[in-house]
């Protein structure tokens, strides 16, 4: 699946235990409603079963196919085998990108997370397909994200970078920053807790991708 920019403009990042018990798949079809672009899939530190997990990963699956949204799991290769998932997200601690390009499907995207110039080099070199760069501000709702690195982190990229991949900010990200995380030159954001926590995840989703769009226009 080829990767249009577009495609990262409003990256929604969820498992169920971003849900506050309420059904995932539900906070899934409302934000694809309110306008999300991509989806990834992020069971971690979860009450599940990997039985479970397969289960709910299946029906998030469905439910992208259905509305033609890309479908990514983070981390686990044999998860986005299992799921038949349009690609994966790796950390710098995970597996490298030379050996699980091999065992995708031929056109499965690879994201990867970066903080500096020279992991976003070597991403890029290995393959990757875009960049999640961040944390752009405090999270909770990533514990292992690292210090935060602002806008600035990406702006530093794409200077450094000769032909920079398409970039999408993670990390804190809500409805008070996202212009500037575009501004400064993402393709999009990425959320978890400003769609998944909202008491209307489809009116929390609109009301981002409206801001994402607005701040391309003026950035």
């Amino acid at each position: 699946m080829p990767l249009s920019p577009s495609a990262l403009r409003l990256y929604l990042v969820m498992g169920s235990q971003d849900c506050r018990g309420r059904d995932p798949a539900w906070i899934l079809q409302e934000a694809i409603a309110g306008g999300v672009t991509l989806f990834q899939f992020r069971e971690k530190d979860s009450s599940l079963s990997m039985t479970q997990t397969v289960s709910l990963g299946k029906q998030l699956r469905e439910l992208c196919a259905k509305y033609r949204i890309p479908f990514i799991v983070n981390d686990r290769v044999d998860l986005a085998m299992i799921l038949d998932a349009d690609g994966v997200h790796l950390g710098q601690d995970d597996l490298p990108p030379v050996e699980v390009r091999p065992l995708l499907e031929t056109n499965a995207l690879i994201g990867i997370s970066t903080e500096t110039p020279e992991e976003a080099k070597a991403a890029a070199q290995a393959g990757a397909d875009y960049l999640g760069v961040g944390a752009m501000y405090a999270t909770r709702s990533k514990p292992d994200a690292g210090k935060p690195i602002g806008p600035e982190g990406i702006r530093r990229i794409n200077c450094k970078v000769s032909h920079p991949l398409p970039v999408v900010g993670i990390g804190g990200i809500d409805g008070n920053n996202a212009k500037e995380v575009i501004q400064a030159g993402a393709a999009g954001i990425a959320v978890i807790s400003a769609i998944t926590h909202a008491d209307s995840p489809r009116r929390a989703a609109a009301e981002l991708r409206e801001i994402v769009e607005r701040s391309r226009l003026k950035s």
